[in-house]
């Protein structure tokens, strides 16, 4: 029995025993980590150097893509250097600065993409009203209160975990230090207040949840009513990109949080919690890229330049 004051590092999940295949875990989230570095930073940079994209669409991307920055660089790069250097601890306080930075950035990313469904619901049922309702001003707010809710959050719930005592030792069934992996290891007796927090918090979810699904109901329901077919697939192009990376983050997200315990396993957990805090910040530039044709000019334009200045 040991309780959360003894304790001064926690042991994190190894993915493999044999050196081999810790040196291939290295690599292989190595060059996942590089493209995710790569890819969102020229999204970040076109968004920001071409002024015809300092609309509120890309303002949106251009948070979504600090976050997912944040939240992968939050968790893949100790997960490499375990693997690398054989072994499996983190501080306690390191353990805390996790679960603290991927919660804020998790949850910012969720009311993001909640307020880019609205986005997308101004931009194509209510166009005429667009610069009104969705002006510097109100998108810079709403940018705002998305990071301030999403930082409450996290202090509330790290504050809460880690105030609990812990007495099922100090081993993490997951390669970084996840919520739900911590509550397992505290008393029986002694999560409730955790519990009733994050109980008011799946409201909160589920809220916005709901929100995006109303919000794409009524957009289907607009673009479906456009005469011509080319209008159509102008505002589809529009959506699909949030569309498939929503999807993507929810899909993985509930499950891998919301999943009956009859189908838990460790392999399992572990493949989801790799699909939506690593693989997911990866693809969402790739998945903006290819569908956005303004984005796609825009970095066709920076590398030429880039090439031009260098010859």
């Amino acid at each position: 029995m040991s309780n959360s004051s003894s304790i001064t590092q926690f042991l994190l999940l190894a993915f493999a025993d044999t050196r081999e295949l810790q040196l291939l875990h290295f690599w292989l989230f190595l060059g996942i980590y590089l493209a995710a570095l790569l890819g969102n930073t020229i999204t970040i940079t076109a968004i920001a150097c071409d002024h015809h994209l300092h609309t509120p669409m890309y303002f949106f991307l251009l948070n979504l893509s600090l976050l997912d920055l944040g939240s992968i660089s939050t968790t893949v790069p100790k997960s490499m250097a375990n693997s690398l250097w054989d072994t499996r601890d983190i501080s306690y306080a390191g353990c805390t600065a996790q679960v603290f930075f991927f919660l804020f950035l998790v949850s910012v990313e969720y009311f993001l993409l909640t307020l880019m469904a609205y986005d997308r619901y101004v931009a194509i049922c209510k166009p005429l009203h667009y610069g009104t309702l969705l002006g510097s001003r109100a998108c810079a707010n709403m940018a705002a209160a998305a990071w301030g809710s999403g930082f409450v959050y996290a202090v509330l719930h790290t504050a809460n975990t880690f105030s609990l005592p812990l007495c099922r030792g100090n081993t993490i069934d997951q390669f970084f230090c996840e919520l739900p992996q911590i509550l397992k290891l505290s008393c029986s007796d002694s999560y409730l207040r955790e519990v009733g927090l994050l109980g008011v918090s799946a409201l909160v979810f589920w809220g916005c949840f709901v929100f995006i699904v109303l919000s794409y109901v009524q957009i289907f329901r607009a673009v479906l009513r456009i005469p011509s077919e080319q209008g159509r697939h102008k505002a589809f192009s529009t959506c699909l990109p949030h569309l498939a990376v929503v999807s993507l983050f929810l899909s993985t997200g509930m499950f891998a949080y919301l999943k009956p315990p009859s189908i838990s396993s460790p392999s399992l957990n572990l493949l989801m919690a790799v699909l939506y805090s690593v693989v997911t910040p990866a693809v969402n530039p790739l998945i903006y890229s290819m569908r956005n044709q303004e984005l796609k000019d825009t970095l066709k334009k920076l590398i030429q330049s880039l090439v031009f200045q260098q010859q």
